[in-house]
């Protein structure tokens, strides 16, 4: 039986926005990082998995965010939201600076145990989503692919982008983690997604 993660998750609370990486919390305990492109759903995939709608802010400007946002779940373990990436009416200089400030972060962040990709199951994956896993795979790090808005395919079409992307998953050799379909609107995927952050965040059972 799945454990019910849903009372840990809804004790998350914003800790600070980090322009910078030495504003960060320090480097200890055990962080997962929440990854995609700008309008991949990663905003309000942070709000449905801790159960709080203004948690994670959705931006009116998609793209325009470029901090790394801590959310603590307790002394130990975060949630680390990193800038939406891509999104083309964004100027390139803001762009370099997200980044340098993402590609620091995961090179130097020793506490990072895990990194939730999100991408739209409507759409191949990006250039950034396959440097993304590619990275993931270098570090051995674990990382959980979440197919977002999965709502807006039907359920045949939705599954077979689900196994396509899985087995083209399959043909990177080591890398770890999982890859499924997630809607927030519909809540579909969210249980599954909790009980593999965390596992990343070693996080004990809920009494």
């Amino acid at each position: 039986m799945q454990a019910d993660w849903s009372k840990f998750f809804r004790r998350a609370s914003f800790r600070l926005a980090a322009g910078q990486r030495v504003q960060l919390p320090a480097d200890e305990g055990y962080e997962v990082a929440f990854a995609g492109r700008s309008n991949a759903g990663k905003s309000s995939a942070i709000n449905v998995i801790c159960d709080q709608n203004g948690l994670a802010r959705t931006s009116k400007t998609p793209g325009r965010t470029q901090q790394l946002v801590v959310f603590d779940l307790d002394d130990q373990r975060r949630l680390i939201d990193l800038p939406g990436y891509g999104y083309a009416k964004v100027p390139v200089a803001m762009r370099k600076d997200w980044r340098d400030l993402v590609d620091g972060f995961l090179r130097e962040r020793r506490c990072l145990a895990g990194v939730v990709l999100l991408s739209d199951v409507r759409q191949a994956l990006t250039d950034f989503d396959r440097q993304m896993l590619d990275w993931c795979r270098s570090r051995q790090l674990p990382c959980l692919l979440l197919l977002t808005k999965a709502d807006k395919l039907n359920r045949g079409p939705a599954g077979g982008r689900l196994q396509a992307i899985r087995h083209e998953l399959s043909q990177l050799e080591g890398l770890t983690g999982g890859c499924q379909l997630f809607s927030s609107l519909q809540r579909q995927g969210v249980d599954e997604a909790r009980q593999w952050i965390a596992t990343a965040l070693k996080a004990p059972p809920s009494p």
